[in-house]
């Protein structure tokens, strides 16, 4: 238990639910395997940290591995005296691990407390009498995710031997399956050859066995009586190099094997007596454990460190994107709302409309004399308007709807180029080709945030009526005709005009704009057109967000999951709770 009054235990759990949720998807360098790696890291936890964890006076489990030919069965059947495991030339030969247990220890084995996710099989080992005739006839090691497991007098207590499939094996079960039993061991009984103890895969082991402070035997299998001496210098000196030089080597003369296919007793009277004296000594067997067990520790937090850097990089990547998706969406907000004031809106069709509504020919050549003239000649003027005020409404309706239908297209489309840009966006993206255009439904949202705006414009206009003399020359004038001025004074100017300035749209927004002075005065209409541009510009950056929305989900599955931070907090702590346990 540390200062907080965390155990050990509730550590390594919040470590291992960290490592649980860990989700690299995006297929950037080294993401696969950082996901394997967190992967492993979950089975040995719970093959091996945890249960060491809870009961450092459980038996030890010692794994016999190494090269595909190396004779680990041999060596196997050798220290248990019966041939119970497969051995032969047709490779691969261990396909199911053999685990050959002390009969005090089998409660031990037979549990799930170890190697989870195995299933357990009880096997039968053979007496002496039957060895010549059932030679080869061990448990049929031709299933994966089974551990058999033997029983036999003739095996010390406290330590059980566990026959691994090869570490080179052709097949990529039986490799990681190897993998997986040495990550959930106390100590390795690593078998090689005189002719290939210098190879790269076992070296590559036995050097993360050096990283892991695990207890290491070392056979040195068939070895010519000629070469014996250079052979096993040359091999303690590469241990030495390695920081092994501890590990304890075993010389196996080369000899043939007798009828049933068995070793002499004497050729592994060495590797007996090492194994038995660590059974019986309950004080190595405890420091073992622990260093075991710390080494296993600390190289889960180095692990973590490189799953956490990996994990950071995809949520860096996932900020980046989401970065430039909503950038591309941000641009096309800016574009929308630089043509809802430059005039351009009230070009064209909306510009004619308007002009038909408020008598163009009659009121351009008098807007000199405007601006002394009275709401009754304002209102002498719009009764005779030749086109209803709708035309002008829906004008401009279908105008603004032209621009965000257009400036979506775009922003769709350079965010669907951001995406396509890399090999991570790429598989983002496969089988989402429609996010390379706006949504279905798009245009008919569009339309739906225009006639809701212009609805807001026109309750705008009618909670600021104020007094019942304004009142009443809003009714006079009608509140559709109000509403549609206070509108194109919007698109003529980003907060309204005042005085004599005339706007970008060759002065067609002068008569709206003196219209509404005259009924609510120059500062109120200058807050009103605010307000009006402002809830617009709200609902355009809402509708586009939504968009874009449609993009960064794809990214909601990259940034689930444990933060790069917590990952390595919780894997200190960890260490730091295993290490004050040791102390």
């Amino acid at each position: 238990m540390d200062a907080t009054g965390t155990t050990a235990l509730e550590r390594l759990d919040a470590v291992r639910a960290d490592l649980d949720g860990v989700r690299l998807t995006l297929p950037l360098d080294g993401a696969l395997e950082s996901q394997q790696a967190a992967a492993s890291a979950v089975r040995q936890i719970d093959d091996y940290v945890r249960p060491r964890l809870t009961d450092l006076d459980a038996p030890l489990l010692a794994v016999v591995g190494g090269s595909t030919g190396a004779g680990k069965s041999t060596i196997v059947n050798a220290l248990v005296g019966s041939p119970v495991t497969r051995s032969g030339v047709i490779r691969p030969t261990t396909r199911q691990p053999i685990l050959v247990h002390a009969p005090s220890d089998a409660g031990w084995f037979a549990s799930d407390r170890i190697l989870p996710g195995l299933a357990r099989v009880r096997g039968r080992l053979t007496s002496p009498d039957e060895r010549a005739d059932t030679a080869g006839d061990a448990p049929d090691a031709s299933r994966i995710g089974e551990l058999v497991l033997l029983s036999d007098a003739r095996i010390p207590d406290s330590v059980a031997l566990l026959d691994a499939p090869d570490i080179d094996s052709i097949a990529d079960e039986n490799r990681a399956l190897a993998n997986q039993l040495l990550a959930a061991a106390d100590l390795w009984l690593f078998v090689t050859t005189a002719g290939r103890y210098a190879d790269a895969v076992p070296w590559r082991l036995l050097d993360d066995a050096a990283s892991r402070a695990i207890t290491v035997g070392v056979v040195l299998n068939r070895v010519p009586a000629s070469a014996a001496e250079e052979v096993t210098e040359d091999l303690r000196r590469m241990l030495a190099a390695r920081n092994l030089a501890a590990a304890p080597v075993f010389t196996i003369a080369e000899q043939p094997l007798d009828a049933a296919g068995m070793l002499p007793v004497a050729a592994v009277a060495g590797i007996r007596g090492w194994l038995e004296s660590i059974a019986g000594d309950r004080a190595e067997r405890a420091r073992i454990a622990a260093a075991t067990l710390h080494g296993a520790v600390v190289d889960l937090g180095s692990r973590i460190e490189r799953i956490a850097a990996a994990r950071q990089a995809q949520l860096d990547w996932a900020v980046d994107a989401e970065r430039a998706i909503r950038e591309e969406f941000r641009s096309a907000d800016a574009a929308i709302d630089a043509a809802t004031q430059d005039g351009a809106l009230l070009r064209g069709e909306v510009l004619a409309r308007w002009q038909d509504f408020v008598g163009t020919s009659d009121v351009f050549r008098q807007v000199e004399s405007w601006f002394s003239r009275t709401r009754d000649a304002v209102t002498s003027w719009l009764r005779g308007i030749p086109q209803p005020v709708v035309d002008v409404e829906t004008t401009i309706e279908h105008g603004l709807h032209a621009v965000v239908v257009d400036q979506a297209a775009r922003a769709s489309a350079g965010a669907w180029r951001e995406l396509q840009r890399s090999r991570a966006g790429r598989a983002l993206a496969e089988g989402r080709a429609e996010l390379s255009a706006p949504g279905a439904d798009f245009a008919k949202r569009a339309s739906a945030m225009i006639r809701d705006w212009q609805g807001s414009v026109m309750q705008l206009i009618s909670d600021n009526v104020g007094s019942k003399r304004t009142r009443a020359r809003v009714l006079s004038l009608g509140l559709n005709a109000v509403t549609v001025a206070l509108m194109v004074v919007v698109f003529a100017s980003t907060g309204g005009l005042t005085g004599g300035e005339l706007v970008i749209a060759g002065g067609s927004a002068v008569i709206g704009q003196k219209l509404l002075e005259t009924i609510f005065g120059e500062d109120a209409v200058r807050r009103l057109a605010k307000l009006a541009r402002q809830d617009l510009g709200e609902r355009v950056d809402a509708l586009l967000q939504s968009e874009a929305d449609r993009y960064t989900v794809l990214l909601d599955e990259v940034r689930g999951g444990p933060d790069p931070e917590r990952l390595r907090t919780d894997a200190a702590a960890l260490v730091a709770a295993v290490e004050s346990q040791r102390a």
